[in-house]
């Protein structure tokens, strides 16, 4: 099996994959896939694959036949099954074991389709009928198989690649199918082959690069201890690969994942030829030859041949593999041609050029001798080019900054803006009036000619029915815009609980990293007094469990932190990452407002309550208004052909002679107990959302209360740890560490003191936090 099969399934070079639902409709796009692929210049043996063509028998029942014969559907495939297929007919005992009896036609009566339209089928009366009398028999062509990709069906498009690379084939096909071939909806393309291999090959390939460049660079570092002299040494890389290129441009090759591979392979291989030379120039330098040029001149004459001979015996190493036409040799040629020709190319240049730069950089002042690791990774990376991007760097925001950005981002507030305009919009129709009704008669009305007549009538409701509903449109806008604003005072209150939140699981962190610092010393003070014979064991294994305890806390703390972050950045719905304004430690929060019950008649959930009873109260205004007469006008026009007396003389009417009039009316309902039915109803109901206002008044009286006791209690516990226990906790900590040092307490000792501290800290911490969850709900109750 070819390897390309083996990795995605796919024998061609290339395979253009369509994904959809109906055979038929992929068999389709597939063969117009096929003539776009044809006319692309380097697409050979374009292929569709067969789904179709498979025979099968297909019977369909005449259903009047096999009631007329009363027949069951359920029989007829009973004994055609049993026929062709074999059906159990009883049990063969053979000792214990147990063997089916199936029976069914011999293999001369199972040859054809003459079979099955001449197998008897019994019916109730006893005679026996062929089936062609009660079904239709034939030959149809069904799907040959139908390929599945991880669920989903699709049909596949071959073809091999000749004369051109890869992927600027497949970007052709792209282009021209994306012109020419519009699929439908559900359906789509993905390309597989060696363009998928290649794809997944140079995406490994762009971290494999810069990763090779830096770690040669750093290996050089320090074999040198020079940044200079590895400078000089890597300068051997981009001198090999220019070469490289103009290797791939002579032998019209593209570039591909081999090519890229030869590239790492060339620059190991191409400072070897540094290497050399910089070590030779250094080692004459200890020997005491301090002129400049002396030390080069000796240096290249002892190098040339063991340099010459570096890179002919690898460039001839891989000359087999250059001028292979084997099988692999797409693979092998591009990187053997990158080796060879980026190593003539280094080794003329590190033999000319190298030389020149050494003797340029000998001459200037050098640099300092000491730097740091790091400088010299970023150095690398810089140099070169590698990475990509800059990262931008992360906001900062504020409280205040988040909650402009929920009210103006989340998609709860927006739908509740919707609501708003669309309760705005039907404010407009206030004044709409019923239907026009328009009516022809033509006809023998008047006598036995034929007349025409035309009416428009009009029906008004009574002025106050619009007076009513125009209040209900009123109240139901205000509905929509308090409701709006109970929805942003919701927002508003979850971004600062889950803000303040992140600020009180940051101080902990920074809290419990303190913390670690001292385990870490408790740590290595019992491991030490451990070693010295002055405790046993069991010390040194408690203080590795205490800071093992630890370690599990801050893990648990960067768990939370990140899902608070998440439900804050939700909140916000934004996809740019943040981080808190958190200057300094955590601050409280005060409640800028003195308990007050009447402060409640602010909170936008409880005007909504109450504004539901205002609705009830206008949709019954609407309803009386209703129960009020409907005006009605109206207009006619109409022929009366015929004799007419007209003050005692007969006077002939013809069609153009048109009689004209006005109707005006009033509708008056009669079943008045309907209405009132309604009205009462409706009175009900606002009375039921009154009542359900005014508990929901009390009820958040209630919690504004409990709301401000809270506090009140959170205050007391806040300003306690604040004034008395946080500087005792330091205290504590303190004198523990001296006393331990001086060995005037053990580690249980020591151990209780880090304990009792650490409870203290957090729990100063999480008092705050309380305090300001609790500030945050009496603003929200209050709507502040």
């Amino acid at each position: 099996m070819r390897f390309n099969e083996l990795m995605t399934g796919i024998r061609q070079d290339v395979a253009v994959k369509i994904f959809g639902e109906n055979m038929d409709t992929l068999l389709s796009y597939a063969n117009k896939v096929n003539s776009v692929v044809q006319s692309v210049d380097g697409a050979t043996e374009p292929s569709v694959e067969r789904v179709a063509g498979l025979p099968q028998i297909v019977i369909k029942y005449n259903r009047s036949q096999i009631a007329n014969y009363g027949l069951n559907i359920e029989d007829i495939n009973h004994i055609v099954s049993t026929s062709f297929a074999g059906g159990s007919a009883g049990v063969v005992y053979e000792n214990e074991r147990k063997f089916d009896l199936v029976v069914r036609l011999d293999s001369t009566h199972r040859n054809n389709i003459d079979d099955v339209s001449h197998l008897y089928i019994p019916t109730a009366n006893g005679t026996q009928i062929p089936l062609s009398q009660v079904a239709e028999i034939k030959m149809e062509l069904g799907p040959a198989q139908i390929s599945r990709e991880d669920g989903k069906r699709r049909i596949v498009v071959g073809f091999n690649i000749k004369g051109r690379d890869v992927e600027s084939v497949v970007t052709d096909i792209q282009k021209e199918l994306n012109e020419k071939v519009k699929l439908p909806e559900g359906y789509y393309y993905t390309y597989g082959g060696t363009f998928e291999n290649l794809q997944a090959a140079s995406k490994r390939l762009m971290i494999a690069l810069p990763v090779a460049l830096a770690l040669i660079f750093m290996l050089l570092y320090f074999t040198f201890g020079s940044v200079k002299q590895a400078t000089l040494i890597y300068t051997a890389i981009p001198m090999s690969a220019i070469g490289g290129v103009f290797a791939l441009l002579l032998r019209d090759m593209p570039f591909s994942i081999s090519a890229g591979i030869g590239f790492i392979a060339l620059f190991g291989v191409a400072v070897l030829n540094g290497i050399v030379l910089i070590g030779t120039f250094n080692q004459l330098e200890k020997d005491g030859i301090t002129d400049i040029l002396e030390r080069i001149k000796e240096g290249t004459k002892i190098r040339l041949r063991p340099v010459l001979m570096t890179a002919t015996v690898a460039s001839l190493g891989f000359l087999p593999m250059a001028l292979s036409h084997g099988a692999g040799a797409e693979v092998q040629k591009p990187l053997a041609t990158v080796v060879i020709g980026g190593l003539l190319t280094a080794t003329f240049l590190t033999l000319f050029v190298l030389p020149l730069l050494y003797l340029i950089f000998s001459k200037t002042k050098k640099a300092k001798s000491k730097v740091s690791t790091t400088a010299i990774l970023v150095f690398a990376l810089l140099s070169f080019n590698v990475a990509n991007a800059q990262t931008p760097a992360t906001k900062t925001i504020s409280v205040d900054d988040a909650i402009s950005t929920a009210l103006k981002n989340n998609l709860e507030i927006q739908s509740q803006q919707f609501n708003t305009q669309s309760s705005a919009s039907l404010k407009k129709s206030v004044f709409e009036l019923p239907k026009t009704n328009v009516n022809f008669q033509f006809g023998q009305y008047n006598s036995i000619n034929q007349d025409r007549a035309f009416q428009i009538n009009q029906s008004i409701p009574f002025p106050t029915y619009f007076t009513a509903r125009s209040g209900l449109y009123k109240a139901e806008l205000q509905s929509s815009e308090l409701k709006q604003q109970a929805s942003a005072n919701e927002i508003k209150a979850q971004v600062q609980y889950w803000f303040y939140q992140l600020q009180y699981l940051q101080n902990v962190k920074k809290q419990l990293q303190s913390l670690d610092s001292l385990y870490n010393d408790f740590v290595s003070a019992a491991a030490l007094r451990y070693k010295t014979g002055e405790t046993n064991l069991l010390e040194k294994t408690t203080a590795e469990t205490k800071r093992g305890q630890l370690s599990l806390l801050l893990k648990q703390n960067e768990t939370d932190y990140s899902m608070a972050y998440n439900s804050l950045k939700t909140l916000m719905n934004t996809s740019e990452d943040f981080t808190i304004d958190n200057n300094g430690n955590i601050q409280p929060l005060v409640v800028s407002r003195s308990f007050d019950t009447t402060l409640i008649a602010n909170n936008p959930s409880l005007k909504v309550l109450y504004q539901q009873a205002v609705i009830a109260e206008q949709n019954k205004k609407v309803e009386t208004a209703s129960m009020l007469p409907d005006f009605n006008v109206g207009y006619f026009n109409q022929s009366l052909i015929g004799f007419q007396n007209i003050n005692g003389t007969e006077v002939n009417f013809d069609g153009s002679k048109r009689f004209q009039g006005f109707n005006v009316g009033i509708s008056i309902p009669i079943t008045f107990f309907s209405n009132a039915s309604r009205i009462k109803s409706l009175d009900y109901k606002q009375q039921a959302l009154q009542k359900e206002a005014d508990n929901g008044k009390l009820i958040l009286q209630n919690q504004l209360q409990n709301a401000f006791q809270q506090y009140n209690q959170n205050l007391s516990q806040y300003n306690y740890y604040k004034s008395t226990a946080l500087p005792n906790a330091e205290i504590i900590i303190s004198t523990a560490k001296v006393g331990f040092k001086s060995g005037d307490i053990g580690y249980i000792e020591y151990l209780q003191a880090l304990q009792t501290a650490t409870d203290v800290q957090l729990a100063y911490l999480q008092s705050v936090n309380q305090l300001n969850q609790s500030v945050i709900n009496i603003n929200f109750l209050i709507n502040n």
